[in-house]
This record gives structure tokens, C-alpha cells and sequence, in this order.
């Protein structure tokens, strides 16, 4: 609460720091902005990011590097008193004192921990106002500083602009770092779990029996009970599936509401037509399971055709309802934003209003409609909840839409969420989402090459 509180503090010091500069530099202008280099607001916001990068830089460093201190004093403690614990004793003998110290209940009681609750008190309430004075006296600092160097000469402007591009630079490096950390566990868990099957990679890429759980003996997986190939057969089962439905009717209510609905018509079918995206997937799975797993059974039935309870065509036609206002409304913007020259010029030559459309309005829409496509089959190929749902949870080897199929990430989420060891399950775990990643990869280059290659057909 404290530090909630220095943090509300600082964003106050901020936006007065932002006021008291730019009333600075009105007043050194003496009335006429032209004498100054940069225009008052700069001079605020130069001020503001100051105070906001040294006070919530010292709140984070100071608040971390004390509470890594204060775990060290903790461990020192439980080594005196209690010395020769394995590390996984001390951690929880630490994590019960925290319990008490915080007003919980511990697992377990004792001296040790009553002691050691007694010191956390004490030390995170140092802890607590040291880094918040801390903070407070840097940001303090920092608005004077920025305030003490206006003057008419003072490039406010240019730092700002630094000072933001720097920001933005560093947000850019944080998210190409994350992603080179993902990969990077993938590849390295991924590796680890090939040398736990000795390295027959074959048997998992290309083995039709998935059930690596019951093969553990002695810590060591089964390579004979590792094929993946049903598991990304039914996820690619359901993918086309959902796509079959979501494409044709995204895109051609995309083309309906774009070129031949009415202002009124829009108005009221686009917003009616994306509340779908915002439809919980869980809602999703229980309209497929309870109302069309059942319709399409007793369809089959009807017809004399054998139809599981659960079914991959069921899980793909309510995930393809689930994807139609992702491509829907990215096609609708991309068509949107053809120029209408193109129209026009079709027109002059005499083409009709499906001819323009199939024949220049598509074609120069391509690129961004491709993009809505691969978006929506990322959505299918990552979809969990409705498969669980609709579709099954046994790894069963079909190409029968009529049959309970399973997909990658409904077997991470068994797996990871089950009461098996997760050393042990982490593996198959990690194989999979590295195997999936590389596929994915692999559809969106065909897709980039498919949409180049069309485009400069166009131009």
C-alpha cells in the first residue's frame, strides 16, 4: 500500500513538475514564445519523463536489490539456527515465516519461524520507507534539476524526442528479447527431451501412438509412445475445418458490407457481427458441446452415419463461428481502404460491380486479407477450450471429421495441469510447442512468398 502510495506520488510530482516548468518557460519568454528555442510544453514533458524515469527507477532498483538483500539475511538466519538444511527446507521454513509474518497460517510452527516472521516485519517496513523516501528524493530532484536549466536557449525539444525515442527503442529491444527467450527455451527444453528418447526424433515426428506418461520407467520416457502425428493430425483436422466456415463467410460479409451494404445497414450489421470476438471461448465450447456436438450426432444418425459425442467436425464448425469477426473486420478495413480510383477506372470500362470487385478491388486487397486469414488460423491452431469441449482429449489417429480427435495444445494443457512430475512432462510439453512453432513458422513464409509474389503481379 505504501508503494502504491509513493507510486501515485511520484505521477503527482510529474504532472507538477510538467506545470511549474512550462509556467517557467512562459515566464522567461517573457510573453513572446519566439524567443524560445522550444515551445513551452517541452519544456514540461522534458521535465515530466525526468521525474518519472528517476522515481520509478529508484522505487524498482532500490525496492529489488533490498528485497534480494533482505533474502539473503533470511537464508543466513536459517543457517544459524538450523544448519545442514537441504536448500527446499530452508525455502519453506522462509515461506512459512512469511505466512506468519504477513497474518497467515503456517503449514508448521516453531522458534525458527516466529523468529524469523518477527525479522521480516521489521525488515520490510524498512524496506518499505527507505525505498519510498528513496524514490520521492529522486523524483524531488530530478523536477528541480529540469526546472533550475530553462532558460531560452534550452533545447527542450530535441532531449524530449530523445529521451522518448530511447524509450521506444528500449520497449522494441524488451519485446525481440522476449521473443528470442521463448525460442530459446523451446530449443533448449526441446533438446533436452530428444536426449531423454535417445535421440529418436523419427519416433516423434513420425509415430502414430501418443502416450508418453505411461511409458516412464525409471525417469526415462518411451521413444515408442511419443508420436506426435495424431495430435497435429486433429489440430490441422479442425484448422481446416474452422477455416472452411470462417473464410467464406468472413469474406463475403467483409465484401457485402463494404461495397453493397447501406450506411444504415452498416451501421448496425458490422457491431453486431464483431460482439462474436468478444464472446468467451468457454461459451463457445459449451454451444458446441451441448447444442451442435448433439445436432450434428443426431444428423448423422438420421443419414445412418456413425458420429461420436464429441467430434472434430463440431469443434471446427463453432470454431470457425469464433474466427469470422477476426476476418470479417480485418477484410472490411483492408477492402475499405482500396482506393476508390480503382473503382472508378473498372466502371469506366464497363465492368459490373462483381466483376470490379472479383477482379480489382480482391486482388489489391490480397496482402491484408491473407493477413486475416493467417491470424485466423493462428487463433485456431492455439485454440484449447472448445476442443476440450467438442472434440475429445484421446490422441486418436483419423482423418474422420465424425470422430473424437485431440490437437497440440489441448495435450500441454493435460499434461502440464495434470498430477504428473513436471520434470517429467515438461519435456513432451516443450517438444510440442517448439514442433508447433516451427509449422506455424513455416505457413506464415508460403504465405508472405503467396502475397508477394500476387502483389507484384498486381503493380
Amino acid at each position: 500500500m505504501v508503494l502504491t502510495a509513493s507510486f501515485v506520488a511520484i505521477l503527482f510530482l510529474a504532472v507538477a513538475g510538467y506545470g511549474m516548468s512550462r509556467s517557467r518557460a512562459v515566464s522567461v519568454a517573457g510573453g513572446n514564445l519566439a524567443r524560445l528555442h522550444s515551445r513551452p510544453s517541452y519544456h514540461g514533458t522534458y521535465s515530466l519523463l525526468w521525474v518519472l524515469i528517476a522515481g520509478i527507477a529508484t522505487l524498482l532498483i532500490v525496492g529489488e536489490a533490498w528485497a534480494l538483500l533482505n533474502e539473503r539475511i533470511y537464508f543466513s538466519i536459517i543457517e544459524d539456527a538450523r544448519p545442514g538444511l537441504a536448500q527446499i527446507e530452508k525455502q519453506l521454513i522462509l515461506s512459512d515465516a512469511h505466512q506468519l509474518a504477513n497474518g497467515g497460517i503456517s503449514s508448521a510452527t516453531g522458534e525458527v519461524r516466529t523468529t524469523l516472521a518477527e525479522t521480516i516485519r521489521v525488515m520490510d517496513t524498512w524496506r518499505v520507507v527507505v525505498t519510498s523516501v528513496l524514490s520521492m528524493a529522486a523524483a524531488a530532484a530530478a523536477a528541480a534539476l529540469t526546472f533550475g536549466r530553462i532558460d531560452a536557449d534550452w533545447r527542450a525539444r530535441n532531449r524530449s524526442e530523445n529521451i522518448i525515442r530511447a524509450i521506444l527503442m528500449i520497449c522494441a529491444i524488451i519485446a525481440i528479447l522476449t521473443t528470442i527467450g521463448i525460442v530459446l527455451s523451446l530449443i533448449f527444453e526441446t533438446i533436452n527431451f530428444f536426449g531423454k528418447i535417445d535421440w529418436q526424433v523419427h519416433k516423434f515426428l513420425f509415430g502414430t501412438t501418443w502416450s508418453p506418461l505411461s511409458g516412464v520407467s525409471a525417469g526415462k520416457l518411451d521413444p515408442d509412445k511419443v508420436g506426435a502425428v495424431p495430435l497435429f493430425a486433429g489440430t490441422f483436422m479442425i484448422t481446416i475445418i474452422a477455416m472452411l466456415v470462417a473464410v467464406p463467410v468472413g469474406l463475403f460479409a467483409a465484401v457485402y458490407l463494404s461495397d453493397f451494404a447501406s450506411k444504415a445497414t452498416r451501421a448496425w450489421a458490422k457491431p453486431m457481427l464483431e460482439i462474436l470476438a468478444g464472446v468467451p471461448t468457454v461459451v463457445y465450447g459449451f454451444f458446441a458441446a451441448i447444442t451442435v456436438a448433439p445436432a450434428i450426432r443426431d444428423a448423422g444418425n438420421f443419414l445412418g452415419l456413425s458420429v461420436d459425442s464429441s467430434s472434430a467436425l463440431a469443434a471446427g464448425t463453432v470454431m470457425g463461428i469464433m474466427i469470422i469477426p477476426f476476418i470479417s473486420s480485418l477484410s472490411d478495413d483492408v477492402i475499405n481502404s482500396v482506393p476508390q480510383s480503382l473503382r472508378d477506372g473498372s466502371y469506366g470500362l464497363g465492368a459490373t460491380k462483381a466483376e470490379t470487385i472479383r477482379q480489382v478491388v480482391l486482388p489489391a486487397a490480397l496482402p491484408g486479407i491473407v493477413s486475416a486469414v493467417l491470424l485466423g488460423v493462428s487463433r485456431a491452431v492455439g485454440e484449447t477450450m472448445i476442443v476440450v469441449m467438442a472434440a475429445g482429449q484421446g490422441a486418436n489417429l483419423t482423418w474422420n471429421p465424425l470422430e473424437a480427435v485431440t490437437t497440440v495444445t489441448v495435450q500441454i494443457v493435460m499434461l502440464y495441469t495434470g498430477d504428473t512430475d513436471l520434470e517429467t512432462a515438461s519435456g513432451p510439453v516443450f517438444a510440442l510447442g517448439f514442433t508447433l512453432f516451427c509449422v506455424t513458422l513455416l505457413l506464415n513464409v508460403v504465405a508472405l512468398r503467396i502475397v508477394r509474389r500476387y502483389r507484384e503481379m498486381y503493380d
